[in-house]
């Protein structure tokens, strides 16, 4: 800048300062903006207020609730009371489940040093627990809930048979490892 028009601007400076611009000046610049320019404008001011969102957040409650509920009464309409059909049965069932929760604990202890052997005899029973789930959920429905309980407890025993029969072999097969390695240190 010149030195003349630095002075000028340094010695009228309250002058500048005083003027403001008018009250309708930013209205008449949009007015010569592009219509798309006043649109977007529009949609970012769009805010929600807090009765509306707290309205939104109470139907999604109640329509979770809802849901719940229903979810709940279609679980206890699908459960059948199994000492209500024949509570010697329930007690059966109630024996083999435990049993097999066990045997399974046990033949889970294989499945790092035998891989291959676990994969085999668990799918063995995977197929036994499918059968049994089938039967139990044909026996809401089941106009003879006492044989299809029955299936059931059968399913359950040849299951706690297999079990042991696949625990029984796993015991050998260890004996007969470590009667190898035995006879591989006399040697």
């Amino acid at each position: 800048m010149s030195k003349g028009l630095e002075d000028f601007i340094k010695m009228n400076r309250e002058e500048f300062d005083d003027l403001e611009p008018s009250a309708d000046l930013w209205e008449r610049i949009e007015k010569h903006l592009p219509q798309q320019f006043n649109k977007q404008k529009k949609r970012e001011t769009k805010t929600f207020s807090l009765g509306f969102v707290l309205r939104v957040a109470a139907a999604v409650i109640i329509v979770m609730g809802v849901s719940f509920a229903l979810y709940l009464h279609n679980s206890r309409k699908n459960s059948v009371d199994l000492a209500a059909i024949n509570p010697e049965y329930a007690q059966q069932q109630i024996h083999y489940t435990s049993l097999i929760e066990t045997k399974r604990t046990e033949l889970k202890s294989i499945e790092k040093s035998d891989p291959q052997l676990y994969k085999e005899f668990n799918s063995e029973i995977s197929k036994m627990d499918s059968t049994y789930k089938q039967l139990n959920s044909e026996l809401p429905a089941s106009p003879n809930q006492e044989k299809v309980l029955l299936a059931m407890i059968r399913n359950l025993e040849i299951q706690t048979q297999v079990l042991n029969r696949q625990l029984q072999v796993i015991e050998q097969f260890n004996q007969i490892k470590k009667e190898q390695k035995n006879e591989s240190k006399d040697i």
